[in-house]
């Protein structure tokens, strides 16, 4: 509940898309990187913020299957970024009983992010205030095929193909322990999932705001949270 405002509906999962990196650093004279730094620099509050309000799960797509196709530069600034949340932002993180899971593709990752990487989730292991599934060379139909892939390696050593059915299929997800997402929040005004956890996604609530992610902080993702607070989720339901 906010301080001064009504009663607030938390979701158990909130994923964060945070687009608009580029848009605000040009806006202002930056290059593109800026954003990219102000960004990363933009996770601890936001993470700070969820704890506070209740919210025990966020994903955040960090770095999409597609990005790779940025340009070299970019990309490696960004990592760098990345690097640098997990080295010296995440252990206060941590100390306040922030978990760390990594969702997404590891052979493609650099030998120093994944090192960051792994001690950031090796470390928080055992921690349950808030969970944070970053979302890096991640993408939603790659999840759903190496799924696919998984069970088919299963079936071929003896598992019965006529087992599958969704809860099965959810168990080959990377992280099938994780609640399925409520609310879907997206900066800087762009709406649509750009192959974000598809699967996981199928009765979210979306969220779209201007305001670009160096931007978004505690007051935004309340925003959020009243919006999605006036959702009514019938799940296929009907009224009355």
């Amino acid at each position: 509940m906010r301080k001064d405002g009504p009663l607030l509906k938390i979701p158990r999962h909130i994923a964060f898309i945070m687009d608009g990196n580029g848009r605000w650093a040009k806006r202002r004279g930056l290059p593109r990187s800026a954003g990219h730094k102000r960004a990363c620099e933009r996770l601890g509050e936001v993470f700070d913020a969820c704890k506070e309000l209740g919210i025990p799960c966020a994903s955040l797509y960090a770095f999409s299957t597609e990005n790779w196709n940025r340009p070299e530069e970019e990309v490696r600034l960004l990592m760098g970024y990345l690097v640098d949340f997990c080295e010296k932002e995440f252990p206060r993180l941590r100390k306040d009983g922030v978990r760390l899971l990594h969702s997404g593709r590891r052979d493609r990752l650099s030998p120093e992010v994944l090192s960051a990487l792994d001690k950031a989730v090796d470390s928080s292991k055992e921690n349950d205030s808030l969970i944070v599934n970053v979302c890096l060379d991640y993408g939603g139909r790659e999840e759903i095929a190496e799924a696919a892939r998984r069970f088919a390696r299963d079936v071929k050593a003896g598992l019965d193909p006529e087992s599958l059915d969704e809860r099965v299929f959810r168990n080959y997800l990377y992280h099938p322990e994780l609640p399925d997402v409520d609310l879907l929040v997206r900066t800087s005004g762009e709406e649509r999932i750009s192959n974000f956890l598809l699967f996981e996604l199928a009765y979210a609530e979306f969220y779209f705001t201007p305001t670009c992610w160096p931007d978004f902080g505690k007051k935004e993702l309340e925003l959020a949270l009243e919006e999605f607070s006036r959702r009514d989720r019938r799940f296929g339901r009907i009224d009355g």
